[in-house]
């Protein structure tokens, strides 16, 4: 069974790892080619990732850089046809809501290829989140929906898809975090900014909604400001975000204040390593919403919602509106010492890419069999 498995962006690399090596060893059974569409293509954004992870050069790269939702998606569109129709494939898998998971599923399914979503199900219902678009759209033209929550299941089957189409299989960032995690390190980091393990807050801000708003963003670094003088702040920050905090913050207030560091982004083990040793996690991501729940570690999302309802329900997540003093009326207590409780999700375990496995095997066989029998 030939496969396509498809990485476009940073998340998405964390969730694959794990899953190509598993099929990878697999090889009387599965051809995997890994095809990154080159959505995030920068060093500090990919190679690093893709080193850090053990996942070899990939095996096509198709290039398609930045640019609007529109063209990184048409350009995506262009190149993974050719690539499809050239040398096809039995089935494409895709990870995550970036632009390159929903691209390369319409390809496939308008050559008629089966295509596979990992982490489907996943809903904000707000849609003028772009990934909100790109779950809708993905998970309602996959064959095969794999999820990591009991509330994705539910979401699938509301729209109308059957349950054996369904598979819940837990959390594929929860394996590479697991696989990981004992070799992470940012010691030498935080020697460098003089800051001591779980005394400090961890921040990730990128989402255009927090960052592009100069009202909005003004807010959140009111609050950063207000924090600063109880903990010091670690925020591994996206060029494009350090370039607005440096418009926004006009008289150098920020890049004066010395418990306030603002770095370049690292790679995945010492940034895993920073969540594990954080007090609190302040973001506006999903993934880290996931990974700070098994880590214990408290997460304040500057978000009006989540698609990972779970991350609050069973983990150490919690919405925070992103306003200035919402902010600070909800880190106080963390600060102050108060402890945050939380269990990891039901199949979160670090065996999610073996479930997947198995899945695509019992897949291969009905497929084998169905060929079979038309044939007769």
């Amino acid at each position: 069974m030939k496969i396509d498995l498809i990485v476009g962006a940073r998340p998405n690399f964390m969730k694959a790892a794990p899953l190509y090596h598993i099929l990878q060893k697999e090889t009387a059974t599965f051809e995997i080619r890994l095809v990154h569409t080159g959505q995030h293509y920068d060093e500090a954004m990919s190679d690093i990732f893709f080193n850090q992870l053990g996942l070899p050069e990939p095996d096509v790269y198709l290039g398609v850089g930045s640019g609007t939702h529109a063209e990184q998606s048409a350009a995506i569109l262009v190149e993974y046809e050719k690539l499809l129709m050239d040398s096809p494939t039995d089935l494409v898998l895709v990870v995550g809501d970036v632009n390159s998971t929903m691209a390369c599923a319409l390809v496939a399914k308008k050559l008629h290829t089966n295509v596979g979503h990992i982490e489907a199900g996943l809903r904000s219902f707000d849609r003028e989140m772009p990934e909100e678009i790109n779950r809708i759209v993905t998970d309602s033209i996959s064959d095969y929906l794999f999820t990591t929550s009991h509330d994705a299941n539910e979401h699938l089957t509301s729209e109308g898809h059957s349950e054996d189409q369904i598979f819940f299989v837990g959390n594929l960032m929860i394996d590479s975090l697991n696989n990981y995690i004992e070799r992470a390190d940012c010691t030498d980091l935080l020697a460098s900014l003089g800051v001591q393990a779980g005394e400090y807050g961890l921040i990730t801000l990128h989402r255009p909604s927090n960052v592009d708003d100069p009202g909005t963003f003004t807010d959140i670094l009111e609050a950063f400001h207000d924090i600063l003088q109880y903990l010091p702040l670690i925020f591994p920050a996206h060029p494009r975000t350090q370039k607005q905090i440096t418009q926004l913050d006009t008289d150098g207030y920020f890049r004066s204040m010395r418990n306030f560091h603002l770095i370049d982004p690292v790679g995945y083990l010492e940034f895993i390593a920073l969540e594990k040793h954080a007090k609190v996690i302040l973001t506006d991501s999903g993934g880290i919403q996931e990974e700070s729940t098994v880590l214990g570690v408290p997460c304040l999302t500057l978000r009006l919602n989540t698609e990972r309802p779970v991350t609050i329900t069973e983990g150490t997540n919690r919405l925070v509106k992103p306003e200035s003093h919402a902010i600070v009326n909800a880190i106080t207590p963390i600060i102050n010492g108060k402890r945050v409780e939380g269990g990891i999700p039901e199949k979160w375990d670090g065996h999610t890419a073996e479930r997947i496995t198995e899945v695509l095997k019992r897949i291969k066989s009905q497929q084998y069999a169905d060929v079979s029998h038309m044939h007769g």
